[in-house]
């Protein structure tokens, strides 16, 4: 087996795409600043978005042509050495790397044709299979009917799954008999456009699958979660025929209703706005992704961003989404508190996502979600849902398996 590469020709191409891209956007900030300061508006004045002129604008505009030449030139230099290394296997550090960076910045990766964008794929033990029946025969040879996905959150790849000696995925194939199949994909991305890919892959998935497909169950983490369920709503609207085989939805830790991170950096963008000699810095955050301001409230649908700016301040603009028809729908929240009822509860939830929105619970009826059944897992974070064992066992007992998980254990 070829020796797994940290580094590609193309990574290196893509990344130089990356500090262009940056170098322009410093331009375009240190610019307006100097434009504004030029100008002296009132301190909660409108913005100034007059260019400098003069001497000022000439090097301004000649750092820009500089800066693009010099990005054309490195484009030009790696073109042979593309084809080099484009078979070898990405090490896990590589595939950490780009699964961060394509969080952040996934959705400008695909937008600008950055090689350094993680195209949507299926992977079966830790490496990516076609989606065709001789395939996925060869990349799983004993494969049941009964088909386990595994949808990892934002800024993370498959091999998180497998955390401290311990795969969810793994066991349940082990303990129940299905063969797991992880999900890897661009999380920069709208929760929308990854939906809708997913619906697309999972029909031509379970369509080559080598035999009969039984049952198929999603095991979703955080982010994946609403993907998910983008997924399926597609899915039902395109008529296929997967979702006649889903029999189970599990959700890890996913915000449903968003997360108050997200919204917090929404009010931290519209405070700076506020002032023309702050409102430049407000560009510095909204570098953030697609895939990270539909967290602010769990965007599921193309209406939910469209024709919109994603980083005005505005109310929950999303359409109600039910959970999909005949699926049993199970959720699993997670808690820093230490016991039922510590303040702890009440604050930040895993760290990043309110047991409440984990557990899809609003106060608008038409938002909420009637999950078939919860579970919290206290003094856990984010991060613990995938790989302790009181999470894993809940998981098992909902699929069949036999003892519950108690929500107090540690791991």
């Amino acid at each position: 087996m070829p020796k797994p590469t940290h580094v590609r020709p193309a990574d290196v191409r893509g990344a130089s795409r990356l500090v262009i891209d940056a170098t322009l956007g410093i331009t375009d900030l240190v610019e307006t600043m100097h434009s504004t300061i030029l100008h002296a508006p009132e301190i909660l004045g409108a913005p100034v978005n007059l260019p400098t002129g003069g001497i000022t604008g000439l090097v301004y505009m000649s750092i820009r042509t500089i800066t693009a030449l010099v990005g054309g030139v490195i484009d030009v230099a790696f073109l042979p050495l593309l084809p080099l290394l484009r078979d070898r296997i990405s090490s896990p550090q590589r595939d950490a790397t780009l699964a961060a960076i394509n969080g952040v910045l996934g959705d400008h990766l695909r937008t600008s044709n950055n090689p350094l964008e993680i195209r949507m794929c299926m992977r079966i033990d830790g490496q990516p299979v076609e989606l065709t029946g001789p395939a996925l025969a060869a990349a799983a040879p004993q494969a049941s009917g009964k088909i386990l996905l595994l949808a990892h959150g934002l800024c993370l790849t498959d091999q998180h799954w497998d955390q401290e000696g311990h795969d969810h995925g793994a066991l349940l194939a082990a303990e129940l008999g299905y063969t797991p199949v992880y999900l890897h994909y661009n999380t920069g991305l709208h929760i929308s456009s990854n939906g809708r890919e997913l619906a697309d892959m999972l029909a031509a998935l379970t369509q080559a699958w080598p035999v009969p497909v039984e049952d198929l169950v999603i095991v979703a983490h955080s982010m994946g979660g609403l993907v998910a369920r983008s997924a399926c709503h597609y899915g039902t609207l395109a008529g296929h025929a997967w979702l006649q085989h889903l029999r189970t939805l599990i959700f890890l830790g996913t915000p449903h209703h968003g997360s108050k991170l997200e919204r917090a950096g929404n009010w931290l963008d519209t405070t700076l706005l506020i002032s023309p000699y702050t409102a430049a810095f407000a560009r510095v955050g909204q570098i953030r992704s697609a895939g990270i301001t539909d967290l602010r409230y769990g965007n599921l649908l193309d209406e939910d961003w469209e024709n919109r700016d994603r980083f005005t301040h505005v109310g929950d603009p999303r359409q109600p989404v039910p959970l999909p028809a005949g699926v049993s729908c199970y959720g699993v929240a997670a808690t820093t508190g230490s016991i039922e009822g510590d303040l702890q509860d009440e604050l930040p939830g895993d760290g990043l996502v309110p047991v409440d929105s984990a557990l899809g619970a609003h106060p608008d009826p038409s938002m909420d979600l009637t999950l078939h059944e919860e579970w919290v897992g206290y003094d856990m974070n984010h991060m613990d849902l995938l790989h302790r064992r009181d999470v894993y066992a809940q998981i098992k007992q909902w699929l069949g398996g036999v003892g519950a998980a108690d929500p107090c254990a540690s791991s």
